[in-house]
């Protein structure tokens, strides 16, 4: 297991995307909801323990060599909102991109054929660890660590946030990130063990509300 490709796939120049999308940070900020380092870091711990968590239990389960494509249904199901499935499988399929010109595999282009629009994104980052040789923890460590760093990266554009100040709200969250990540990967290897109804289904409302109230405006900064 090679910890270098580790920091390949977390680093946020991968070119998996991850840029052009807020994690919801935007249309927060049009809300008034998130206006600070502050409300950044409440804004960040709701979507890890939510959004974060899932994802994060996908992609370690996908990295264990779970069925993708029942991956993909379950990942579907606990997505209710139309506009936050479509940058799932935009950002999927962005990141499978990415992923086969990086770690040639079977698997991605098996994935790739079963998914032409795109697969969600966390189960596509799932084969990718397994496809750079890395393990459940360091896929479910790449979802949890997208799940706020894409939020706080934005805010710092959005509202011209002290770039110190975002990242420490993500040093402040990084114990409670390795709590997610280990909640995750005991998620998935429940489902290696029970089937796909194991994983988490955390909720999050305001992010689906705020999502399809993002996706009707005319202009924006970010895809989602």
């Amino acid at each position: 297991m090679s910890r270098a490709a580790l920091l390949v796939l977390a680093d946020g120049r991968f070119p998996a995307g991850g840029h052009a999308h807020s994690g919801g940070a935007e249309a927060a900020v049009k809300a008034g909801r998130v206006t600070g380092a502050a409300s950044l870091e409440e804004f960040c711990r709701g979507r890890l323990h939510t959004v974060g968590r899932v994802c994060a239990a996908v992609a370690a389960a996908a990295s264990l060599g779970v069925d993708p494509v029942a991956l993909d249904a379950a990942a579907d199901a606990r997505t209710p909102s139309p506009a936050l499935r479509l940058a799932a499988r935009k950002l999927g399929r962005q990141l499978m991109r990415a992923a086969r010109a990086t770690w040639p595999s079977g698997e991605l282009d098996a994935l790739a054929r079963s998914f032409p629009k795109g697969a969600h994104q966390p189960v596509v980052l799932g084969v990718t660890a397994r496809a750079a040789g890395l393990g459940a923890v360091d896929a479910a460590y790449c979802a949890v660590y997208e799940s706020v760093s894409g939020p706080a990266s934005a805010t710092v554009r959005l509202l011209s946030l002290d770039p110190f100040d975002a990242t420490a709200v993500l040093a402040r969250l990084a114990p409670e990130m390795d709590l997610v990540a280990d909640q995750a990967v005991e998620a998935a290897r429940d489902v290696v063990d029970t089937g796909v109804e194991a994983l988490p289904a955390g909720s999050s409302p305001l992010l689906e509300i705020g999502a399809e109230v993002h996706a009707a405006w005319g202009v924006r900064l970010f895809a989602s």
